[in-house]
């Protein structure tokens, strides 16, 4: 079991990619919404899960804390309520649910957090974990986890659903898929969970024993709780923000992070959401737009279009949502995927390669300020997409897409990155995007010397800063995807 549960940890990020394969301030500070519970039942989070082989997260590197921080793992138990449509559920997400059964609950939460409260910055990020290879897998962790640990915010993984606990049908063939129980007994047989209905008030019950404080935060004090989820989670998010907000006041604000056309949909007790049914229904909703808690929403070129195809849900920005969508990149990429499930895949073309990370910071950040301070982050422009029944990006003679976020990588190339996939058809590869190298005659056509490539890098770079779309303290990892040894001296 040993030898097993470890691969999983280092191999499972590829299985949250498989969705389509059907601060400002410290914890004291006053600035930013208040700490107040908001009323209804909090989860108990009193009991800490020990044994067995340690907390278990699906991600391509070990989940080792990193300096500074401490990791514990929770029982967070209760009883929930599932939801029904109180009326239609329409396109505009202007929802009306109702509560409607109530179970016992009894899952886990993970805990990253500063290890001295007085190095905290007030600001929790409630990740719902990703479950769509059969296991809990902590996406937006990784891609966040710099700005994470340099402000000192704190992390809090849900295992809201119950294939996370339970195992049952992934959307994609691996070898995983058990669940926690199943992966280590001697740590998780107690937990139980009733089924993906009540995950919305399981999140929502988690979010408020968070916002306590007490024992799970070691002391921190927070200021800022917000709900965090990518790919399936993303979309799990979309249900929760249009009809489930509105009802709880539970979060300040939402990072929706590379959703798909569709929604969660609300299940009976003991089912697992057919998320494979909702891509295809004819409800497309867009998040809200009379809510009041800010939402980020941040999309991969190769989100908007093909198995996601967000085009379809596409919305205008307004005082309190914001779209990103960034040129050139992909659903998951190779520092998502990590270097050993890269060497195992064969999708006919290199991965995609692109700096999405660097952009996802920026929005977080983003995100941060306006729920503490009101300032809205800059729009952006969207990408550019033809007109056809079913919409493509519009590419540059090189093959880069138009429009959009943009990175040196895209503007100053000597790759292809795209959101579009190599020739393997497989669902895996659909989600990976691609990268091609441009030849070294196209290379010498666009650049004359490597001195004038490293000059036009570093002044994209230095526009994408002043845009806000980049951190200048990623100024050196974006700086990091600079390849000067491809342009001739």
């Amino acid at each position: 079991m040993g030898d097993r549960m470890n691969g999983s940890r280092r191999g499972a990020t590829v299985c949250t990619l498989l969705l389509a394969a059907l601060a400002l301030g410290c914890g004291d500070d006053a600035s930013g919404p208040t700490t107040s519970p908001p009323d209804g039942p909090a989860a108990d989070v009193s009991e800490e899960l020990s044994g067995g082989n340690g907390i278990f997260l699906g991600s391509a590197d070990a989940f080792t804390a990193p300096a500074g921080y401490v990791d514990h793992e929770y029982v967070a138990a209760g009883t929930a309520t599932s939801y029904a449509p109180d009326g239609v559920l329409t396109d505009d997400g202007r929802w009306r649910l109702r509560p409607d059964e109530a179970a016992a609950y009894r899952t886990r939460i993970v805990v990253r957090r500063p290890a001295n409260a007085s190095d905290a910055s007030g600001t929790v990020l409630v990740e719902w974990l990703n479950v769509s290879g059969g296991i809990d897998a902590n996406p937006d962790y990784a891609t966040l986890a710099e700005e994470i640990v340099r402000r000192g915010h704190v992390w809090v993984g849900v295992s809201a659903q119950l294939i996370g606990i339970e195992g049952g049908p992934v959307l994609v063939t691996t070898p995983l898929g058990e669940g926690l129980k199943r992966l280590d007994p001697a740590r998780y047989a107690s937990l139980s969970h009733p089924g993906d209905g009540y995950a919305f008030d399981i999140y929502t019950q988690v979010a408020r024993a968070v916002r306590r404080g007490g024992g799970v935060l070691g002391g921190i004090r927070p200021g800022v709780v917000l709900a965090v989820g990518e790919s399936q989670s993303a979309i799990a998010l979309t249900t929760y923000y249009n009809g489930v907000q509105p009802r709880t006041d539970a979060f300040d604000g939402f990072f929706v992070h590379s959703r798909g056309a569709t929604s969660l949909p609300l299940v009976g007790p003991g089912e697992f959401a057919d998320l494979a049914g909702s891509i295809g229904a004819a409800l497309r909703p867009i998040l809200r737009t009379d809510g009041d808690a800010p939402v980020m929403e941040l999309q991969a070129e190769g989100d908007v279009t093909g198995l996601l195809s967000s085009s379809a849900v596409r919305q205008a920005d307004t005082d309190r949502f914001r779209l990103w969508e960034v040129a050139g990149t992909a659903h998951a990429d190779s520092r998502l995927v990590g270097q050993e499930l890269q060497r195992l895949l064969d999708c006919g073309a290199e991965i995609n390669d692109a700096p999405f990370h660097v952009v996802a910071k920026a929005a977080l950040r983003a995100l941060e300020a306006w729920v503490r301070t009101g300032a809205a982050p800059p729009e952006a422009p969207r990408l550019e997409l033809t007109d056809d029944a079913t919409p493509a990006a519009r590419r540059d003679a090189d093959g880069i897409a138009l429009g959009g976020i943009r990175t040196p990588t895209v503007d100053v190339p000597v790759d292809v990155l795209s959101g579009e996939p190599g020739p393997n058809p497989d669902v895996i590869c659909l989600l990976l995007g691609s990268t091609t190298p441009l030849s070294a005659e196209r290379i010498a056509e666009l650049y004359p010397s490597r001195d004038d490539y490293v000059r036009r890098y570093e002044a994209a770079t230095d526009r994408a800063i002043a845009a806000g779309f980049v951190l200048a303290e990623d100024r050196g990892a974006l700086l990091g995807y600079a390849r000067p040894s491809r342009v001739g001296p």
